[in-house]
């Protein structure tokens, strides 16, 4: 971080930049560090004081005859002037220009000496007229009392690259090169090989000439990213694409872009693009040649915008098309993830829960019970004898019947509640919001079901089974956790299997087990 200090006569300026420190010291070490003359000096002194005068500016300027000429001659031209009347002072050219414009015209016709026979010079120069005229059109419409300072801003936005050329001219000889990079990409190319862009390069170099500071932070922002909440800094930034897209090669598709970056603010929509092209036409002949410069050629404004609008619904289409392919995959994906989801929580055999998903919901179900003073009811079943009907049958048959009581589970049950396979010949039905007694006529449902229907065959004869079911109620035994529930109603499960099987125990309760049923 490098802190620039004027050391005047005049109000001392103290403006932070966050430049990288070996940046600062070979821009400090270079010979050729971009220079203004005196005249352009005292004109910064005076546009530090607090009240600068025409008459003030006007004198200083007249020192430079040269320059007085250039200034009584903008101030005649057709950018400036309102009327059919002349200018012949330079008091009266430097009324009519303002203040501001006065400084940008000083600066430019400063800067812009001995500069002609560079290419990429005059490039770089052209894209800060057509963007210092875009800027002011806006600033117009959108912040009147700000058209001058935004002018002057729009101008200077690209006085970094001077200084970054004179500093490193052989490692960016390349980078500079006006047909290889948009103006985006020059300023990302700039961000790796330096920390920072040129626009904050040129805020660097216009405090250290003494710049008054407002105009030296939005040479610095110019280049950031749109701030919609402070017009004259948007009408600047704006001014940058519209200036590329003028001097694109193909400036049709370099105006859909500012078409859409109209659209992101929303004041904007007021402004006709037409006429701000036709302006920036009108105006540019003028200015460039009071620049000494060439200015492009014309161009016809009504077909390139139609071309650009063309443009901009073919390229609407495609992206509709390609966000309609994007959220056909993205369901398509989300589908796909469901089922794994629901794989990964679903047993194989039967199509029930599994055990760990059996376990998390227990873990969520019972601390929302308590947190909410709900009740919930678990129902631990086994089927009893499994081992010798696998003997018997075979372990084809053994899988048959878990397959088919899966799905007599999964039709006794309600919405909301959760059964699942706990493992081998286990399983463990949720019943939320229900207790004991409820859970015992469940439980009863499904022996009763078991009673009336087979779930295999071997060929000859349906085999039924009985099964041996624990209750226990969250309600009913002081549970700590879900851990401490399930293992109650197992327990009550195991005593039935212990007292004959075929029957259901409710934990808290010595009922009699109901009569087995003959294996």
């Amino acid at each position: 971080m490098q802190v620039i200090q004027t050391n005047d006569n005049s109000k001392d300026l103290v403006l932070t930049t966050e430049l990288p420190t070996f940046l600062v010291a070979d821009l400090l070490k270079c010979p050729d560090l971009p220079t203004l003359p005196a005249v352009a000096v005292e004109i910064l002194k005076l546009a530090r004081t607090e009240n600068p005068s025409v008459n003030d500016y006007a004198n200083a300027i007249e020192r430079d005859p040269a320059l007085t000429m250039r200034i009584i001659t903008l101030a005649n031209s057709a950018f400036f002037s309102r009327t059919h009347t002349k200018v012949h002072a330079c008091q009266e050219a430097t009324a009519r220009l303002g203040l501001d414009a006065t400084l940008a015209a000083v600066m430019s016709f400063s800067l812009l000496q001995n500069r002609g026979v560079d290419t990429h010079y005059q490039h770089v120069w052209m894209r800060s007229i057509i963007a210092s005229l875009a800027a002011r059109h806006l600033a117009i419409h959108l912040c009147p009392h700000m058209s001058g300072a935004v002018f002057t801003a729009a101008l200077l936005q690209d006085i970094g690259i001077m200084a970054l050329r004179a500093t490193y001219p052989s490692e960016i000889s390349n980078l500079y090169n006006e047909d290889a990079l948009s103006h985006r990409q020059l300023t990302e190319s700039e961000e790796r090989l330096f920390g920072c862009d040129h626009s904050q390069v040129g805020a660097w170099i216009a405090a250290k000439w003494g710049v008054p500071t407002p105009l030296t932070q939005r040479i610095g922002d110019s280049h950031r990213e749109y701030d919609i909440a402070v017009p004259d800094m948007l009408c600047i930034q704006l001014s940058g694409p519209i200036a590329d897209a003028w001097l694109s090669s193909h400036p049709a598709q370099s105006l859909v872009t500012v078409i859409r970056e109209f659209e992101t603010y929303q004041n904007a929509h007021s402004i006709s693009l037409r006429l701000l092209l036709e302006n920036i036409q009108e105006q540019l002949p003028a200015l460039a040649d009071m620049l000494q410069m060439a200015a492009p050629p014309m161009q016809d404004n009504e077909s390139l915008l139609a071309e650009a609008q063309q443009l901009l619904f073919r390229q609407t289409l495609q992206l509709n098309a390609r966000l309609d392919v994007q959220q056909a995959e993205l369901a398509s994906l989300r589908q796909r993830q469901d089922k794994l989801e629901e794989r990964s929580r679903t047993d194989t055999l039967t199509g029930l829960a599994n055990r760990s998903w059996l376990e998390e919901q227990m873990q969520k179900r019972f601390v929302l019970c308590q947190e909410q003073a709900h009740i919930m009811s678990v129902v631990f079943i086994d089927l009893d004898h499994f081992k010798k009907l696998n003997d018997q049958y075979g372990h084809q048959m053994g899988d048959q019947v878990l397959e088919k009581f899966g799905k007599t589970l999964q039709a006794l049950i309600r919405e909301g509640d959760l059964a699942g396979r706990w493992g081998g010949e286990e399983f463990l039905i949720i019943l939320p919001d229900e207790n004991a007694k409820a859970a015992h006529v469940f439980a009863r449902r499904i022996i009763q079901r078991l009673e009336k229907t087979p779930m295999a065959s071997d060929g000859q004869y349906p085999i039924h089974v009985s099964v041996s079911i624990g209750i226990a109620c969250s309600d009913d035994g002081g549970f700590a956790n879900a851990d401490e529930l399930i293992d109650a109603a197992d327990k009550c499960m195991y005593f039935i299997k212990r007292t004959g099987r075929g029957g259901i125990a409710v934990y808290g309760e010595r009922s009699t087990p109901m009569t087995p049923i003959d294996d």
